[in-house]
């Protein structure tokens, strides 16, 4: 074998066994447990579609697929909508440009679980800064905690703030891909900036902001870190995403019930594929050249 090939499937290896391990294998495994009635301290036997069918039958899962709904749908539109107005913003002539990039996408490097924490300190019914303003404006402070619609609304502001910079990052790297020809050109017939962005800016980011669409939806269904460390779930189930129940059914607190947690995971996976598939279908249909 040449001595450059065998160096190049050197430097692949490493994210090969990543793949492999971290990837594939508990891909595979994972599904072989959703079809067995796999929990600690029990002996397992295969069940074949059984936790699959379990899954129709259990009440909390549509609360859960509610839940999960609300977020990812409230999210999506939040982060796209605040990401795409800050980076028409910021794709104008702003002094200390590099500096305010810097300190809006810092929220996107925290940890979800720390965030969740820190939503904690934010939304004290007692003493948190968002009651303190809200009680500073005249208004009864809010029961974040306690109130099951205020809990989710807590949660979905907690997670737009940290994902909005993504969604920032992205869009501003489209809008500044585009050609300042055409502003120039557009703008001998208008000076509307609203009618430039409707006309030029916004269909030439369109891909972009779908492909960023895609990718907050599918990471919005996951969500688990900031429900589970500002909330536990509760107010009872309130904020209990549907990702979150796989994750309680497969602990202590739903007694290790791994193949039916594992089953639950897979229609997740199945619910991301089905999503990825189709937008891609689309964008491919889209861009197919006869």
């Amino acid at each position: 074998m040449h001595r450059k090939t065998r160096a190049g499937l050197f430097f692949l290896l490493p994210g090969v066994v990543w793949i492999l391990a971290f990837t594939l294998f508990p891909l595979i495994f994972s599904l072989g447990l959703s079809f067995t009635n796999r929990r600690l301290g029990r002996e397992t036997r295969f069940i074949g579609l059984e936790n699959y069918g379990n899954i129709l039958n259990d009440i909390r899962v549509a609360d859960t697929i509610f839940t999960s709904a609300f977020f990812a749908v409230g999210g999506l539109l939040l982060t796209l909508i605040l990401g795409t107005f800050i980076a028409w913003l910021f794709n104008h002539d702003i002094p200390g440009l590099r500096v305010f990039r810097s300190i809006l996408t810092m929220p996107m490097f925290a940890a979800p679980i720390a965030v969740g924490f820190l939503g904690i300190t934010l939304f004290n019914e007692q003493n948190g800064p968002v009651n303190n303003i809200i009680a500073a404006l005249g208004f009864e402070r809010v029961g974040w905690f306690i109130e099951p619609t205020a809990a989710r609304i807590a949660v979905l502001i907690i997670d737009t703030w940290q994902w909005t910079p993504f969604v920032f990052i992205v869009v501003l790297a489209a809008m500044q891909g585009i050609p300042d020809e055409l502003y120039e050109a557009a703008r001998l017939d208008t000076a509307s900036e609203w009618m430039l962005f409707w006309r030029i800016t916004l269909p030439l980011i369109l891909p972009s902001m779908g492909t960023v669409a895609l990718l907050r939806l599918v990471e919005t269904f996951k969500i688990l870190d900031i429900p589970l460390a500002m909330l536990g779930g509760g107010p009872g189930s309130a904020t209990t995403t549907y990702s979150y129940y796989a994750f309680l059914n497969g602990t202590a607190q739903r007694g290790f019930r791994m193949g039916y947690a594992s089953a639950l995971a897979y229609l997740l996976v199945v619910v991301a594929i089905i999503i990825s598939s189709i937008y891609f279908w689309r964008m491919r249909h889209r861009f197919e050249i006869d």
